[in-house]
């Protein structure tokens, strides 16, 4: 279960969303995306970092070719952006695997190639959480 904090925050991002792709519509590149959704979601006064270098610990050792997250918002949610056609089934798969390895909450999978962004908007919620 969430808290009610990350649920509003997870409001603010799908709102942040809504507006991006009602001003550019779809067909950009996904860093325009990410960078016109990361100043919305930061208008709101949220912590917003882009393009996020988090190593991975394997077998007791460090790797920093790890995760590079497309944002992460007050450093408990993860957004992993596209602007494609269709769907593949291994981005929701790599954003549960984040979620995990991170220990994160919620996760947000948002395609801005959609006529319409409800539809191309995914969450996810990290069930494995460990506290």
């Amino acid at each position: 279960m969430l808290s009610e904090r990350t649920e509003e925050i997870g409001k603010i991002i799908v709102n942040s969303a809504f507006k991006v792709h009602k001003q550019l519509g779809p067909g950009l590149l996904e860093r325009v995306y990410e960078a016109c959704l990361a100043h919305e979601i930061a208008k709101a006064g949220l912590d917003v970092k882009r393009q996020v270098d988090i190593p991975i610990v394997y077998d007791g050792i460090e790797f920093s070719e790890g995760l590079r997250l497309d944002l992460l918002i007050e450093d408990s949610i993860i957004i992993e952006i596209k602007a494609v056609e269709q769907m593949n089934p291994v981005w929701e798969a790599q954003i549960i695997s984040q979620l995990k390895l991170l220990n994160k909450d919620l996760g947000f999978l948002i395609n801005f190639n959609v006529p319409l962004i409800k539809s191309g908007i995914r969450r996810f919620i990290n069930t494995k959480k460990v506290f």
